[in-house]
């Protein structure tokens, strides 16, 4: 009876081994479909993230990410979630290196513009031409009601090197940071990652009023810097994300 029950035992043993065995193998493939070739960024970039969550007492991998954008301030913040019912916590503020255009969306191709407003990363790219790249979904709803109807640009991302024509660039150490913990968010069930673009960090006195002198003689650029104002105070108050919809005539609006 006791060399039934070692059997039995052992075999539930490997049984559970196999299924764990399976259950890595299957996280792994999933994991590398979007990292394409430079799998072995994971492991090097996988445990500098731990340490560093470790040390800001965070909780490893993150349930979910948020994205704040700041064009004048040149920052990107990295806010991280451990649980759906959780706030809101700033990981990480990367430097944008490189800057163009002005205050202000994006409104047809070639304008160099940076976009404004509120957005998600819709793709990855391990093999873009500047190391690796997140995709914004620009064009969305809104810049489709308000921008050129035929031209209005596309292909925006926050990626490595230090170029940009309309993306977001942090250079290649942060990004590879940045990629990785979207990829770990994405494929733990994230579908869609939040990124929120502001023209301004509207609670630094003097980019409120860099911002208040770029738009005075504009009442529309005014009142959409309003809009995404109040975006930014309702996560700042509450560090969770607002409700935003998209009215008939383009315009966000923020609850």
């Amino acid at each position: 009876m006791n060399i039934l029950r070692w059997l039995f035992f052992l075999i539930c043993f490997l049984a559970s081994g196999s299924t764990a065995l399976l259950n890595a193998q299957t996280s792994f493939v999933n994991y590398t479909k979007f990292l394409g070739k430079q799998v072995d960024l994971v492991s090097k970039t996988e445990d500098t993230l731990k340490k560093q969550f470790e040390e800001k007492k965070l909780h490893w991998p993150p349930q979910q990410l948020y994205l704040r954008s700041f064009k004048y301030d040149r920052q990107l913040e990295v806010w991280v979630k451990e649980e759906k019912k959780s706030t809101f916590k700033l990981f990480k503020t990367y430097k944008i290196c490189m800057q163009s255009g002005t205050m202000g969306p994006k409104r047809m191709e070639g304008d160099y513009q940076v976009p404004e407003g509120f957005y998600y990363i819709n793709e990855f790219n391990p093999s873009s031409n500047y190391h690796l790249a997140l995709g914004l979904n620009y064009p969305n709803a809104s810049d489709k009601l308000l921008s050129d109807s035929y031209r209005p640009g596309n292909s925006i991302y926050i990626h490595g090197s230090c170029v940009s024509t309309g993306c977001i660039p942090i250079s290649d150490f942060p990004i590879e940071e940045l990629y990785i913990l979207a990829a770990q968010v994405k494929e733990i069930g994230q579908d869609f990652i939040p990124v929120h673009v502001f023209p301004v960090k509207y609670n630094v006195k003097k980019s409120a009023e860099y911002l208040a002198l770029a738009t005075k003689d504009n009442k529309s650029l005014q009142h959409f810097a309003g809009t995404l104002q109040s975006a930014f105070e309702y996560f700042e108050t509450k560090k969770q994300l607002p409700v935003i919809v998209i009215n008939k005539q383009g315009q966000y609006i923020v609850n």
